[in-house]
Parts: structure tokens; C-alpha cells; sequence
């Protein structure tokens, strides 16, 4: 199977323009799978929740999604997305399973960062693996790396390969990403952006350097920090499908869930 990312920079407000970069970096790509970074086609940095929904699309209802769908058609891949989410009144910072056949899943991002509190609801959707090509693939957003609960529950879902649409800010994000598939054994495809979003309210810098990572933590490809970068590796996911740390553990059988009750209660601090 062929997966990578598209690591580009897009250009704040101008949605129609991100979205006929994308297209025309992807049109020649020979992939199963390619991963975008996350809020891709809007930018990040908002100045408020107002501008946020006006930059937000319905993805039932979008000139974005279905320009990304025909692209999928013409190719035979599939892409994961970020996408800035209107719906009705709420708005979500979201990522999209597109193919052939048109939208397959919507995914919510369940932990917000920082700012992203002013200007998101928060996710609603619950975890879930989606077939593609016979990969069993899991979608994650940015911080929730920060959160081995995501990526464990998506491992136990069955997922060969983590989607993992980004728009990080901080140094040792990437490197984290490793450890998650070093103690999940899995595939992660993390898509950052590089550049600024320098806007009237203040600047915000991303770091680049997306990545595949291989189960056990193995970096296949990084990028650079400050570059455009499409790459795409040839994987064979049932790699993921092995659970043996030695002869005598499995990752997956090992584990002891009557003992982590404490993950289940409520949200107050202790």
C-alpha cells in the first residue's frame, strides 16, 4: 500500500486557493492514502469563533469536498483532510475521509488546544476505524497526541494506519508520534504545515517536518521544517497486525483493563 502526506503551507482566509494547490500538487500522486494537515483550506490562527464560522464549510454542502472528491475519483485514492466544520450553529475543527465514492466519515477533534477553545466546539463523534483498501485506518487530529487514550482505543478498533492531520506548534510533537506507534504498532501518517499565520492579533508558527512512521517507532520519512514536501511510502499494513513485543507479549492480550478504572471517571482533576 502505498500512504504519505502533502506538507504545504496555506494561505489564511483563501480557501478556494489552498484548495487548487492541493489539487494540482495531487494530481499526479500515485498513492492509496494521502493525509492533509489539519483546518488546511482555511488557515488556523482566527481571530474569533465569528471568524471561524465564516470561514467554515458544511461538508454535505461544499464547493471544497466536492472539488476533493472528483480529485479522488481521477487518482482511485484516498485522502484524510483537516476541515474547518459548520454545522448549524456549531462549529468544529474537523477531519474528513474522502475517496472515490464521495465522504466517508467525519471525525470531530475531541481535544482542543489552547485558543482553539474560543473558536471550536468540542468534538462529538466517537472514535472509529474505516476500511480503505484494505487498510483499517484511525483519524486523529494535532493535540491529541498529547492523549495515548486516542490513539490506544483506535489500536483497538483494529486500525493498521493513524491519519494524523496537524498543525503543530511545538518541538517534540513529532517525536511523540513515534512512542504512540512504538507502544500501538501501528502506522501513523502525521500532516503538519509549515510557515505563519501572521495575523492582525498576533503570529503563530508551524514546525513542518511531517512524517510515516513504522510500528515499533521506525521513522520512514521526515520532512523539512520550512519546505513543501509531498512523499509517499510503500507499506504493507499487516505489519500493524502484529502485536508481539517478544515471544511472550502481546500488546493488545496483555493488557489488564480491570485495573484502569481511573481512565473512566470524571474529568475534575484529583
Amino acid at each position: 500500500m502505498r500512504i504519505g502526506f502533502y506538507q504545504f503551507r496555506p494561505a489564511f482566509g483563501k480557501v478556494s486557493r489552498n484548495v487548487q494547490k492541493v489539487i494540482k500538487a495531487l494530481r499526479g500522486a500515485e498513492a492509496d492514502l494521502i493525509v492533509l494537515p489539519e483546518l488546511a483550506f482555511s488557515g488556523y490562527y482566527f481571530r474569533d469563533r465569528a471568524e471561524a464560522l465564516a470561514l467554515a464549510e458544511d461538508p454535505q454542502q461544499s464547493d471544497t469536498v466536492d472539488a476533493l472528491i472528483r480529485l479522488c475519483r481521477e487518482r482511485d485514492f484516498y485522502l484524510v483532510t483537516g476541515f474547518t466544520e459548520r454545522k448549524l450553529d456549531k462549529c468544529f475543527n474537523s477531519a474528513l475521509l474522502l475517496g472515490p465514492e464521495g465522504l466517508l466519515h467525519t471525525y470531530r477533534k475531541l481535544h482542543l488546544f489552547n485558543e482553539e477553545k474560543h473558536w471550536f466546539d468540542e468534538g462529538d463523534i466517537p472514535l472509529q476505524v474505516n476500511t480503505v483498501k484494505g487498510a483499517r485506518i484511525g483519524i486523529m487530529i494535532c493535540f491529541d497526541w498529547v492523549f495515548p487514550e486516542v490513539s490506544r482505543i483506535l489500536t483497538l478498533q483494529g486500525a493498521d494506519i493513524l491519519c494524523h492531520p496537524s498543525n503543530l506548534v511545538l518541538s517534540y510533537c513529532q517525536q511523540a508520534m513515534l512512542t504512540r506507534c512504538l507502544e500501538n504498532r501501528v502506522f501513523a501518517v502525521t500532516a503538519n504545515r509549515f510557515g505563519t499565520d501572521s495575523r492582525p492579533h498576533g503570529e503563530l508558527k508551524f514546525t513542518g517536518r511531517s512524517q510515516v512512521v513504522a510500528p515499533g517507532g521506525e521513522l520512514l520519512y521526515r520532512a523539512s521544517a520550512q519546505r513543501e514536501a509531498l512523499q509517499i511510502a510503500d507499506i504493507d499494513p499487516a505489519r500493524a497486525r502484529d502485536k508481539f513485543i517478544t515471544r511472550l507479549n502481546d500488546i493488545v492480550v496483555d493488557r489488564r483493563p480491570e485495573y484502569y478504572l481511573e481512565l473512566t471517571k470524571s474529568k475534575e482533576k484529583p
